[in-house]
């Protein structure tokens, strides 16, 4: 029977993922379709996936469509999870805590969170009340039942009841957009849906985790809210896996880490900007240099530029318009004309890096230019997002970019995924994730051109054997791009490494080569990055590595530490021996226990410890005790020099890193 055959008998052809085409009468639901396949399924099934939309399983099918059953091992079912465990909260709340007002309660990565209007703050004893009752309504297993209301009475009835938010919100939303209410037994919510077939659906595997505070509509000039958050997952199993992982985070956190080996510190004086200490410091100084070295192997040439710009530069970009709220701009004073002119304080080093290149005339010989500059950027951040050196206005990033033709891309791109892997490995990380960023909604350049562009990344990913996931939107404005996404010691992902095609910013900005015919040609901007941010990248780091760091990276590689005072001038000649090696030696002298020193020594992460008393110092010997393990092995002082010689090693291959200067 043909389509138009079946639509003429009031019947519509649902197409299941296995590509089999089913017929069912107009206005099926999803849970019927799952009962006709499988009574299993049926049991199992969430929600629907029509045409690639999410739908609750009640809602009736009207027309031909291609449907998959949603259940919770689909990707989908944590969202719906947590969605519908915001709903659960907000009703627990409303019950216990009369005349609080709801505002919006989203789904977000790793849970949910519900803005609530209530004159007295939730304590830590309140959420532990609050998430109780969640778990009865769970078990009361009422079921999610959707409605569609007239948009004028919503809003009069949500106004009767006090609840003036969701009536602005109503208010608010397009003329033509269906109003609907969910409910959950008596309790009900403004929500376009979907949701679970019930509460009991949702499982136990939640737990309020903090209360916050936040604006209506994120406008400090509105009514101050208070954002619980809670986290939810499908099983307990994952929840206990996600609740470990956050314990281990706290351990990890690299302001507290940083503050333990006197790495750096923040202040408001200086909202955003990194305060290096001298071993902080030297952590920087050693990654930088080993960057460095990778980019000379690489056959980069490194520059440097300014920090402030006129404005013409960044209108003339796009920055100024497109990225404008994102940089700091300064007002020069006027010029001879009586004129007031606005400097921009550069975000991003790309419009720098098309300056040099446009100095003198470049030939396709001269292609391709690898550029690379540890550029100081400044970005205007919001305060409440600034966190520790993960978060900052002020950065260091390892910027490169590469001008080449189009047909140097594939080569250029291939060129830089070995580079980029390569760097990961040496610095700790294997498992990444690969993600295509595609063209937002704000952009510059015409679709030919971002079409070009898009494909271009995809085909330099295929050939060169990267899976990858696309993101819609995600993409610069002047081009795609490749994001690397890490995933560190407790599972938890970063994305720090980009490389961006754009065919744009040398059209804007007036780049151009002769090639081998004689006329003038644009070339093709790569954007390039590793590590992204110096500051985030270290900060990463930190928590990855919980500050225990290879040899090669530690601030202070090893001390020295004596047993008894009569030790003092043997351990002076053996951390003069490891200074003489290439490396980073401190001595401890002190009049204290051995004891208090390890433990000391230890808190600060220092890799290694040459312990020294009486007898090691007539023997020429040393006691060398390594971070985390209680045993000690003892070595004749130049065996135990030369071995942490070639442990200390950098992997960029140019011997012991002896120094960060």
């Amino acid at each position: 029977m043909s389509v138009a055959e079946i639509n003429a008998a009031d019947q519509i052809a649902i197409t299941l993922p296995d590509g089999s085409v089913r017929t069912y009468a107009r206005g099926v639901t999803g849970t019927e379709i799952a009962g006709s396949i499988a009574k299993s399924l049926a049991k199992a099934a969430l929600a629907v996936k029509l045409d690639g939309q999410v739908k609750d399983l009640a809602l009736p099918v009207e027309q031909d469509a291609a449907l998959e059953i949603v259940t919770a091992k689909s990707d989908e079912a944590l969202e719906l999870i947590r969605h519908d465990s915001a709903h659960i909260m907000a009703e627990a709340v409303q019950e216990l805590y009369p005349g609080t007002q709801v505002t919006i309660g989203p789904a977000i990565a790793n849970g949910f969170y519900y803005d609530f209007y209530r004159e007295t703050p939730f304590t830590p004893e309140d959420l532990v009340r609050i998430e109780a009752r969640m778990h009865e309504i769970v078990d009361e297993n009422r079921p999610f039942t959707r409605e569609v209301w007239d948009r004028n009475e919503a809003i009069e009835h949500f106004k009767s009841i006090g609840e003036k938010f969701k009536a602005e919100i109503i208010s608010d939303l397009p003329e033509d957009q269906t109003i609907t209410i969910y409910r959950q037994g008596e309790w009900y919510d403004l929500c376009r849906g979907p949701h679970l077939p019930s509460t009991g659906r949702v499982g136990h595997a939640f737990k309020l985790m903090k209360v916050a505070g936040a604006y209506w509509r994120g406008d400090a000039k509105n009514p101050q809210l208070q954002r619980i958050y809670g986290t939810a997952w499908r099983t307990e199993q994952e929840l206990a896996a996600y609740l470990h992982m956050i314990e281990e985070a706290e351990k990890r956190d690299h302001r507290k880490l940083g503050k333990e080996m006197d790495l750096f510190h923040v202040q408001e004086e200086a909202a955003g900007s990194v305060f290096w200490h001298p071993k902080g410091w030297t952590l920087y100084r050693t990654l930088e240099r080993y960057m460095r070295a990778k980019l000379e192997e690489a056959g980069y040439v490194e520059v440097r530029t300014p920090q402030l710009f006129d404005s013409s530069l960044f209108k003339a970009s796009g920055h100024w318009d497109m990225y404008g709220d994102n940089m700091f701009k300064i007002r020069e004073s006027v010029d001879e004309q009586g004129r007031e002119k606005l400097l921009g304080v550069k975000p991003m080093n790309c419009p720098a890096h098309v300056q040099i290149f446009r100095q003198g005339l470049k030939s396709y010989r001269d292609l391709p230019l690898r550029m690379a500059e540890f550029g100081n950027c400044h970005r205007n951040e919001p305060s409440g997002a600034l966190h520790g050196i993960l978060r900052v206005r002020n950065f260091t990033q390892d910027d490169a970019h590469i001008f080449c033709t189009e047909d140097q891309v594939p080569t250029e791109a291939a060129e830089y995924f070995k580079l980029q892997l390569g760097v990961y490995k040496d610095l700790g990380f294997e498992n990444i994730a690969v993600k295509l960023a595609l063209r937002p909604d704000v952009r510059a350049g015409s679709d030919d051109v971002w079409d070009k562009a898009e494909e271009g990344l995809r085909q330099a990913l295929r050939a060169n054997g990267l899976a990858f996931e696309e993101l819609p939107g995600e993409g610069a404005f002047y081009g795609p791009k490749v994001e690397f996404h890490l995933t560190d010691a407790i599972g938890r992902s970063w994305q720090c490494g980009t490389l961006q095609l754009d065919f744009v910013l040398p059209e804007r900005l007036d780049a151009s080569y002769i090639g081998q015919d004689g006329a003038r040609h644009r070339p093709v901007m790569l954007h390039r990055a590793i590590l992204g941010s110096f500051e985030r990248f270290i900060g990463m780091m930190i928590e990855h590595y919980a500050g225990k760091f290879p040899l090669w990276l530690a601030p202070v590689q090893v001390v020295v530490a004596t047993i008894t005072s009569e030790a003092d001038g043997y351990a002076a000649d053996v951390a003069a021996a490891l200074k003489a090696a290439g490396l980073r030696a401190e001595l401890d002298v002190r009049n204290e226990k051995i004891n208090l020193k390890v433990r000391e020594h230890s808190l600060a992460k220092v890799p290694v410890m040459l312990v020294v008393g009486g007898r090691e110092a007539e023997n020429r010997t040393v006691a060398i005790r390594r971070l985390g393990s209680k045993d000690q092995e003892i070595l004749a002082l130049d065996e135990a020099v030369a071995n942490l010689m070639v442990e200390a090693r950098s992997p960029a291959g140019n011997g012991a890193i002896q120094s960060a200067f």
